[in-house]
């Protein structure tokens, strides 16, 4: 297989040559028998057999998912900031008996600035790729994402800083809607959830960098201990666009937009075990791709509010939004959180490196876990776990507070943290990329991703007044408040989180199409041949 390019430039075909001839596909009796074969493949493969027959798949799809990295980066920093002693001194207010602070307005004002541009960015998303595909969009996205970063560093003001802040979240925005789609389109069925999974590992990522600079630089009394860190955003953004640019194409958008040939250069250099096995993917998705076409023309967000469309973009949005109901709020400030339950400034950094190095181990562990366990029983179980350690940490954090109490909050937050790692970040990924649509993917992941700004936005705010001493300085106590939280995503998953595991996007479709209840899901026989 090539790893070379042959997609240099993105082609925009007018509507009449995009266009397919759609009853000419499933009246091909041949194709068809392609395509239930190269089902049928899919199915049978084990996980280990599609890594080796897919490496460069996998590959492409960790690359394009590690451009989230950039918006993990930039949030753990700021989280960071706020507990750095030089940048309190220099932008905040002097409390009595707390020191240096920044005031719980501009904590929430430099945490929710990026989300802000992020959501923009999430909406822009889905008609750009529609017509640009995933590749280009991503490429203009770093471009843009290389300019931005200049404002955040030569910032000499929290309202400069803030501003920097978000235009960067635009281009977040770009890179969260289409990597989870894209690579949920590149890998086989059985490597689905653990490529889309390594969202969280990018995430991770991110968050060890931030901890080991900040850490680096705690000690420093001058500007340097913030601008450094800031400066570190720009080693992401020009290799990974290098290695979009070389990337393929989703063959899935190249055969929306009618371009059959270059989907099957996509497909053989994603890897294929022959040149049958190449045509019958093909043939899998030209099929599926049809039957979706059949229900409804070029897609728009409206469509997203339509029959079981509907259904499928709820889910999506819960199960963004519910990603800030469940402790991870607590893991995007855990050096803060540290401090308010007591613990040194540079011992809590050093808490800090710790956590995030654990999150990247849970992430890890989460990869053959996400192949033996399916994504509604990871999701339900990873909750009620985190909603027991909630509580707990509340519970420790209403009783007497000595030295012990201050450690068994900040290794509370630090479990929670590695619960969420592990299970309800990453599955999480392969459930929002999994639930759309073919045809309505890219809309479906920026909207949904847009959910998680609106719940996200308004929770910054809550989290940095339940720990701020300026603001409720509640400390461990939020584990009430989040506690409670997650009990109502636990709920609500237990009831409308379907099971998509091993399922192709031809089967979801049809599942969904039928209104099969959630918990009958995974129950539910779908008939390689039928074509609804």
């Amino acid at each position: 297989m090539s790893s070379g390019n042959s997609d240099n430039s993105p082609e925009l075909p007018s509507g009449e040559k995009a266009k397919m001839d759609h009853g000419e596909v499933l009246g091909d009796s041949d194709l068809m028998n392609d395509a239930f074969e190269g089902e049928t493949r899919e199915h049978e493969m084990g996980v280990w057999e599609s890594v080796k027959c897919h490496p460069w798949a996998c590959f492409w799809a960790f690359i394009m998912c590690f451009t989230i990295v950039m918006e993990s980066f930039d949030m753990f920093l700021n989280g960071n900031f706020v507990a750095l002693p030089a940048f309190r001194e220099k932008y905040g207010v002097y409390i009595e008996g707390s020191g240096w602070t920044i005031p719980t307005k501009w904590q929430s004002a430099l945490f929710q600035a990026g989300q802000c541009g992020a959501f923009v960015g999430v909406f822009l998303a889905g008609p750009v790729t529609n017509r640009l595909g995933y590749r280009w969009t991503t490429i203009y996205a770093l471009v843009l994402m290389n300019a931005t970063i200049f404002i955040s560093f030569f910032a000499n003001s929290l309202a400069l800083l803030t501003v920097g802040q978000a235009l960067e979240g635009v281009p977040w925005g770009f890179f969260i809607a289409n990597s989870p789609a894209y690579a949920s389109e590149i890998v086989p069925l059985r490597l689905r959830a653990a490529c889309t999974a390594t969202l969280q590992m990018s995430w991770s990522i991110g968050s060890i960098i931030v901890a080991g600079a900040t850490y680096g630089f705690n000690k420093r009394s001058d500007e340097w201990s913030w601008r450094v860190p800031l400066a570190l955003q720009w080693i992401f953004p020009t290799p990974l666009l290098i290695l979009v640019f070389i990337a393929p194409e989703s063959p899935w958008w190249l055969i929306r937009r009618g371009r059959k040939e270059e989907a099957l250069r996509s497909i053989r250099r994603l890897g294929s075990e022959s040149e049958e096995s190449a045509q019958k993917s093909l043939a899998m998705m030209e099929r599926t791709v049809e039957i979706e076409a059949l229900q409804g023309g070029a897609p728009t967000l409206l469509d997203l509010l339509k029959g079981t469309d509907l259904r499928r973009t709820i889910i999506t949005c819960l199960m963004y939004a519910s990603q800030n109901f469940a402790g991870n709020l607590i893991a995007n400030q855990a050096t803060f959180f540290f401090e308010q339950a007591g613990i040194s400034t540079d011992r809590s950094f050093q808490l800090n490196l710790i956590n995030s190095c654990l999150q990247f181990i849970a992430n890890i562990i989460s990869l053959p876990v996400c192949g033996w366990f399916g994504r509604r029983t990871i999701y339900l179980w990873g909750t009620a776990v985190n909603v027991t350690l909630l509580f707990l940490l509340a519970i420790v954090a209403s009783v007497h507070q000595t030295s012990g109490t201050n450690y068994a909050q900040a290794i509370l937050g630090i479990v929670i943290s590695f619960v969420y790692a592990g299970a309800l970040g990453p599955i999480s990924y392969t459930l929002i990329a999994e639930t759309s649509s073919v045809r309505l993917r890219a809309l479906s992941t920026g909207v949904g991703r847009a959910a998680y700004y609106i719940a996200e936005i308004p929770m910054i705010y809550l989290a940095s007044q339940l720990l701020n001493p300026t603001g409720w300085n509640l400390a461990g106590k939020c584990g009430y408040v989040w506690g409670s939280t997650a009990v109502v995503c636990w709920i609500s998953a237990y009831f409308f989180l379907p099971e998509l595991k091993d399922r192709s996007y031809r089967e979801i479709d049809i599942l969904f199409n039928r209104k099969v209840p959630a918990r009958k899901f995974k129950s539910t026989v779908i008939d390689v041949r039928d074509n609804e």
